[in-house]
């Protein structure tokens, strides 16, 4: 079933039902300022933290996605309500249409019930730490109208969601609201939150701009009424708000305005959320009596983003290809480099940090738009990176780089242990800043950014070079008895625990990959000493990963007593994406083994929905360390199809040169193709989520955990290094497709140094990939790369596959 479609050239998704199968939801705002919406209007907002800034309340786990923001419209004559929302009232839909557009950083809502249209956007003003909700009814009728509005919002009591939602016998009586002009003010803490100016930075507002406030509440129970919903509150249902404020219970803005319309008449009505105090809140208030204000904000956040996307664009036979690439990926990739896995419908907010894996792969979704945006993340979790040459497992949000606990691998006690959680390194983290190191300088040609010096999580400094020495001995003094290394805490499978002393083959995998790319440094650099170190110990962790395999495949890994962990004759988890796709992004496997390990990957764990993470799943045969077991069989970890995954087995068969294999991965896995089977995934279908249930599920196919993983990031590096070809190095552009062989060719407009490049690449012989000639700006070159020294301010490529 189909409950919308993408509409490409405006880079929006239109959602033409309402009852979506789960909230699909859209994010506004930036790193000072979030705002998550869905369709029917659900969502939340937060100021810098979804665990410690949250505004707005939001009850997760649930279909109905409520509360939110709000708009009723209540016809005084005919006593009947609406909202400008299918939700919360909820009206038959043979009676009430509606439409929603999902865009870059806004979302704009229109239905008509009763000869009423509306049209709402919410968006977040571009680098602004408040939200706007702008509505525009207009009367399609031949007759006057007799209406009134009611804006609603229903605040938290705390800035931490756990405490507003669990502590009440604590957050129940620090808030109040007041009326005051055109808007509801909260105070929190009101005697103890003064600042040294005597404001209270923890005010809230809920103002309105167009429309006189004919009454209000700040009351929660009072606006909805004993025994009631948002889908019936009294004062809408009864017509009026009672000027009931807050003073030890649940806080809310409601803002009744009540207005006639003639027949083909709109009225503009404006409302804005923010944490301000009510002297800055009558400012921000003011300045939307401006007539088009609202127009020319929505016009400069679309204008700021498309300019963003349109740094890299594609044109494909595949509208699936196209609309991912182009548009979603790409914002997707931008949301989780943001926000992490802060806050959305699922993630409620308790993480109050930066995951090091997750972050540092994720900046690598944006490098090709913004490498340097990309650049300032890379050095911030440089700055988390511990003398050691580990990374810290949770970067606070308030990370005070040079004077940070540390995790202590023998004391879960540890300060830095009871302030995140995490007692203990993992095995991976400070080994994925080779790729995005790696990616950035390539993609910006900045080679000086090996020399920049930035501070250690614990104190002191180095190069960013030197940083990367450090990571590499951080595994090299980790080793175990098969001198490779070690799980720790986890590799990136947080449910596979093989401990100190296993041994991870998928790191191993990494450092293996690492010491190439270090060593590429080092020659550059002169620095033939830590070279001859790299040719020394890299050969002697091939002999290791030599043995790690198993006929057909590679193992896994193997646990502290010895015992291989992954091994072909073992009866459950016998085979594993991830070492297979990792052997040959790492360049470990040979050509014979790479083959092989892929083909078997695509015998044994695809399905019609993506690649399994692993096969069998555990249930009778697991160890300790197995913590997937605790799943359901084909679920998350156990066998599910982990989303993530999916980018580094689309990279590993483009590298291989398999165009057809590539893309059948990225169709299984791609929520765009999902468009016309929504029920099935249940996830919006055009954002990536965190897993997808596989064939032993009675539910095969339903996804889970939209918008924030690491997918996002390791789908584009897969569709745009893999598919597309696009693989910068320092001194310019390797192209090197691998598309399906049934495409006649495609092009690409991508912005790179300074420079527009234009590239057209034609298959004339229909081949999966191959490049048999290419020329620059008429000039023909060989092989498949364009040094940067011919590129001019227009660069024409044409690459022609054989």
């Amino acid at each position: 079933m189909q409950y919308g479609y993408f509409d490409l050239e405006h880079k929006e998704y239109v959602i033409t039902r309402p009852d979506t199968p789960a909230p699909w939801a859209n994010y506004l705002g930036s790193p000072e300022y979030g705002a998550i919406v869905s369709n029917n209007g659900g969502g939340y907002s937060f100021v810098k933290s979804g665990a410690n800034g949250r505004i707005i309340r939001y009850r997760f786990n649930s279909n109905i996605g409520l509360p939110g923001r709000y708009i009723y419209i209540r016809d005084n004559d005919a006593k009947d309500y609406w909202s400008c929302t299918w939700q919360p009232v909820g009206k038959p839909l043979d009676q009430y249409k509606t439409e929603c557009h999902h865009g870059t950083a806004y979302t704009t809502i229109k239905s008509d019930y009763a000869d009423i249209h509306s049209e709402l956007t919410y968006y977040v003003p571009l680098n602004k730490t408040y939200e706007v909700w702008r509505t525009k009814i207009t009367n399609n009728s031949d007759r006057y109208r007799n209406l009134s509005t009611f804006g609603f919002v229903e605040f938290t009591n705390e800035n931490n969601y756990e405490q507003d939602q669990v502590n009440l016998q604590y957050t129940l009586f620090i808030t109040r609201t007041s009326f005051e002009g055109n808007k509801i003010v909260q105070h929190i803490n009101e005697n103890s939150g003064k600042d040294e100016n005597g404001s209270n930075w923890r005010e809230r507002f809920f103002g309105v701009v167009g429309a006189p406030v004919s009454a209000y509440n700040g009351n929660l129970d009072s606006f909805i009424g004993s025994y009631r919903t948002y889908g019936n509150p009294v004062a809408v249902e009864r017509g009026f708000c009672d000027n009931k404020l807050n003073y030890n219970s649940n806080a809310c803005g409601a803002l009744q305005s009540d207005i006639i319309l003639a027949p083909g008449e709109t009225k503009e009505i404006i409302y804005v959320v923010g944490q301000k105090n009510p002297k800055v809140a009558d400012e921000i208030l003011a300045a939307y009596n401006e007539p088009g204000k609202v127009d020319a904000e929505v016009k400069e956040l679309i204008a700021y983003w498309h300019g963003q996307l349109n740094n890299f664009q594609i044109e494909t036979p595949s509208d699936e290809f196209n609309n991912m690439v182009n548009v979603w990926n790409a914002y997707q990739c931008f949301i989780t480099f943001i926000w992490s896995r802060a806050a959305s419908f699922i993630y409620c907010g308790l993480r109050n940090g930066y995951g090091y894996r997750d972050t540092v792969q994720d900046i690598q979704g944006i490098i090709h738009i913004n490498p340097e945006l990309a650049a300032e993340k890379i050095r911030f979790m440089i700055s988390a990176q511990v003398d050691n040459g580990g990374g810290l497992p949770l970067v606070k949000f308030d990370h005070k780089a040079g004077h940070e606990t540390c995790p202590d691998e023998n004391d879960e006690n540890s300060i830095y242990a009871k302030e995140t959680g995490h007692p203990c390194y993992r095995a991976d983290d400070a080994l994925w800043l080779f790729p995005t190191v790696n990616k950035y300088i390539g993609e910006s040609g900045n080679k000086a950014f090996l020399d920049e010096v930035i501070v250690y999580a614990n104190g002191g400094e180095d190069t960013v070079y030197e940083h990367l020495k450090r990571a590499i001995n951080f595994s090299m003094e980790r080793l175990g008895a098969h001198t490779m290394p070690a799980g720790l805490y986890a590799d990136w499978n947080d449910c596979l625990r093989l401990g100190k002393k296993g041994e991870s083959t998928f790191v191993a995998f990494q450092l293996y990959y690492a010491m190439s790319i270090i060593k590429g440094y080092a020659l550059d650099r002169g620095d033939n000493e830590y070279a001859a170190y790299i040719d020394k110990v890299q050969p002697e962790l091939g002999k290791s990963l030599e043995a790690c395999w198993d006929e057909d495949r590679f193992i896994r890994g193997y646990r502290e007593n010895g015992e291989i962990v992954g091994a072909k004759k073992d009866p459950e988890a016998s085979m594993w994406l991830n070492p297979q796709s990792w052997s040959v992004i790492s360049g470990f496997a040979s050509d014979k083994q790479a083959e092989t390990a892929m083909e078997k990957v695509h015998e044994i764990l695809n399905t019609p929905f993506g690649v399994k993470i692993m096969e069998p799943p555990y249930v009778d045969h697991y160890f300790d360390g197995a913590l997937m077991h605790i799943f359901n069989p084909d679920t998350k970890e156990n066998g599910g199809i982990f989303s993530q995954t999916q980018g580094w087995a689309i990279l590993a068969e483009s590298l291989l040169g398999h165009g057809d294999r590539a893309f059948e991965y990225f169709l299984e896995s791609s929520p765009a193709n999902m468009n016309d089977k929504a029920e099935v995934r249940i996830l919006e279908p055009y954002v990536h989520g965190q897993f997808t249930e596989s064939t032993r599920s009675p539910y095969a196919g339903r996804s889970h955990v939209h918008w924030l993983t690491g997918t996002g990031s390791t789908v584009m590096v897969g569709c745009v290094e893999g598919i597309c070809g696009m693989r910068p190095n320092a001194e310019g552009l390797v192209i090197s497709p691998s598309i399906p062989h049934t495409w006649d060719g495609f092009k690409i407009e991508k912005n790179f140094r300074g420079k527009h490049l234009s590239i057209d690449i034609q298959n004339p012989d229909h081949v999966q990939s191959g490049v048999k000639s290419m020329t620059v700006n008429g000039e023909a070159v060989e092989g498949n790369f364009v040094c940067e020294c011919k590129m001019t301010e227009q660069t024409n490529i044409v690459v022609v596959l054989g």
